[in-house]
């Protein structure tokens, strides 16, 4: 084995070895769940090289760097407002979703028409077109932190596998009955979820493009789906009510979450996956944590979007400016910018 490049992964703490073996690229990681400001990184490096034989001597200074990168983004105060930055008439047709690849320069759209592109952040200049499903594309992903490839699913029942710098697609995974509804990449990008209508989910190979295993269970659409942080384990939110929580490699379901008296529209764990977010249509909504945990982000018919201390439940701040119902939102990795999608053909950047 050969160490390659170090991924720097700020929430949850964490540093991922790119590494060669047998002539193929491979990824692990080293999860940091429990660092802290006043940790001591010689212990810490120490404490990895017994455990991990890619770190040799000759790393551990890099390694200490690292951990001194992630100690400082942890005692960051985090006061941030934002302010509208820009709009941009992304398609002709009304907008399904927004994803920022990790480092926040490139973010991409999916429509009902038929198409998803990727966009420059800064400039706002579109720099790829991905065209090929024949209905609407209604959900997307960057696997990130790699943001190399993208994965689209769409209402034609299928989702497809894209290079990110060339528009070129790799895979169409075919399987599901029903319309592709919601997707997610494991964080080693090794596997896409997909959650249809069909009341199930399905996991697939990035790599051969083969259909992994189909999870079973609920008893009505699948809207929404979230792997952890180690990718052990696969949340879903469906219109039967629930939340199913999986293991991904048995494909079991291990719990079920009752409580919501509507249907669930979205679902997402926090960075330590020590919670669990939901949405519903028992009228909240659109949702996403902040990479840093503190924050949720919830977009709603009523135009806005609002965000919202995890703690104290009190509402931050108002993002107001759409035209009609707002479908979609999301932070970039460092937490500092919003992108929102809406129903009136537009999405809004605001920093």
């Amino acid at each position: 084995m050969k160490l390659k490049r170090f991924f720097l992964r700020y929430y949850p703490p964490g540093i991922i070895l790119e590494f060669e073996k047998g002539g193929y690229l491979r990824t692990k990681s080293i999860d940091l769940l429990d660092l802290t400001p006043e940790t001591n990184p010689d212990e810490l490096v120490a404490e990895i090289r017994q455990s991990e034989p890619l770190i040799t001597e000759s790393r551990a200074d890099q390694v200490k760097q690292l951990i001194f990168r992630l100690q400082q983004k942890q005692g960051q105060q985090d006061h941030h407002r934002f302010c509208f930055f820009k709009e941009l008439k992304a398609h002709i047709l009304p907008l399904t979703n927004v994803a920022f690849d990790k480092s926040g320069s490139r973010f991409i759209t999916g429509s009902y028409d038929r198409t998803c592109r990727v966009w420059d952040t800064a400039s706002g200049t579109e720099l790829h077109t991905l065209e090929g499903h024949r209905n609407v594309v209604y959900a997307i992903a960057f696997n990130n932190p790699y943001g190399d490839k993208i994965a689209t699913g769409s209402f034609d029942k299928t989702c497809k596998l894209w290079c990110a710098e060339t528009g070129k697609c790799f895979h169409t995974f075919r399987g599901h009955i029903a319309e592709i509804v919601c997707l997610a990449f494991n964080p080693q990008s090794t596997l896409v979820a997909t959650g249809s209508m069909d009341t199930t989910a399905k996991l697939w190979d990035v790599e051969t493009g083969e259909e992994v295993a189909t999870l079973t269970g609920h008893t009505a659409e699948v809207l929404s789906l979230c792997f952890n942080t180690v990718g052990s384990q696969l949340v879903t939110g469906s219109f039967d009510h629930t939340v199913a929580i999986w293991d991904v490699a048995s494909g079991r379901r291990v719990h079920t979450l009752i409580g919501h008296r509507g249907e669930i529209s979205n679902v997402q764990f926090n960075w330590d996956c020590s919670l669990i977010v939901t949405g519903s249509m028992d009228k909240t909504c659109k949702i996403c944590f902040s990479p840093q945990g503190n924050r949720v982000l919830t977009a709603s018919s009523d135009k806005t979007a609002r965000l919202w201390d995890v703690q104290s439940g009190v509402c931050l701040q108002v993002l107001e400016g759409h035209t009609d119902e707002i479908f979609s939102c999301v932070f970039n990795y460092e937490g500092d910018t919003i992108i929102t999608g809406s129903k009136d053909n537009t999405c809004r950047i605001w920093y």
